[in-house]
């Protein structure tokens, strides 16, 4: 593998890493349906305000959000559109393995 290419899987990796938490899906899947300020994603997630935070710098870096100052208010944005397709991608994998078990569970 030349640089260039480690360099673009790279960049794929540290997106999916930022991805890789629960609480960061939560995030994205709430963004996806519109902007969000800090104080209402606080209460959806029912965490405290630091670490609401640190996860939304995490997506950020990233390049996931992007967040818009507004006097004490900072609302955030999905960047990433396409995270939607994504879930639904995963949520069909779900899917499958469920199905899968309920064969194997059927057939003993």
């Amino acid at each position: 593998m030349d640089k260039l290419t480690y360099a673009r899987f790279e960049a794929r990796a540290r997106i999916l890493k930022a991805l890789a938490h629960p609480t960061r899906l939560f995030i994205v899947d709430e963004l996806a349906r519109g902007k969000r300020c800090v104080c209402e994603l606080t209460e959806m997630i029912g965490s405290d305000i630091s670490t609401v935070s640190k996860h939304l710098s995490v997506l950020k870096n990233a390049n996931v959000v992007s967040d818009e100052k507004r006097g004490n208010q900072v609302f955030y944005t999905l960047r990433m559109h396409c995270a939607a397709s994504f879930f639904r991608c995963v949520e069909d994998m779900m899917q499958v393995k469920i199905q899968e078990h309920l064969n194997l569970a059927e057939e003993a």
